[in-house]
């Protein structure tokens, strides 16, 4: 065998062990927010305003193939209410769906929204919630 053979072998041999464990060309495209999803997780109608009674739903949209964290960081007057995060492995456009309520209510206010590729900031979205 050739050293460029070899070499050629060797690179295509990484190049499979790095796609089937790591981010691949898996990338996030949008961030949505909303009361409700669609049956495939993104959001329904698109909204920054919402009610106590009402759930924050976040849609992270994705393209490409691969794994990944993905995760979300609820902050509510610069304290952190909440952070889910998600190891996903996806092929092609998709959603993933973070979200926030309470059983009592959503307490009133405005909030911030950062969404986490990798744990590295993808984008923010401001919402408030009115009493």
């Amino acid at each position: 065998m050739t050293h460029s053979v070899a070499r050629l072998a060797l690179c295509a041999a990484l190049a499979a062990t790095l796609s089937a464990c790591g981010v691949g060309t898996l990338k996030v495209t949008n961030i949505q927010t909303g009361r409700s999803l669609n049956s495939d997780n993104s959001v329904a109608t698109l909204t920054t305003t919402f009610k106590p009674s009402d759930t924050i739903y976040v849609a992270v949209l994705t393209e490409g193939t691969g794994s990944a964290t993905l995760g979300a960081k609820f902050s509510h007057f610069g304290r952190v209410v909440s952070e889910p995060e998600k190891k996903v492995s996806l092929k092609g456009a998709a959603a993933t769906e973070f979200h926030l309520d309470y059983a009592g209510g959503v307490p009133a206010g405005d909030y911030d929204i950062e969404v986490f590729f990798e744990g590295k900031s993808a984008g923010m979205r401001k919402v408030r919630v009115e009493p």
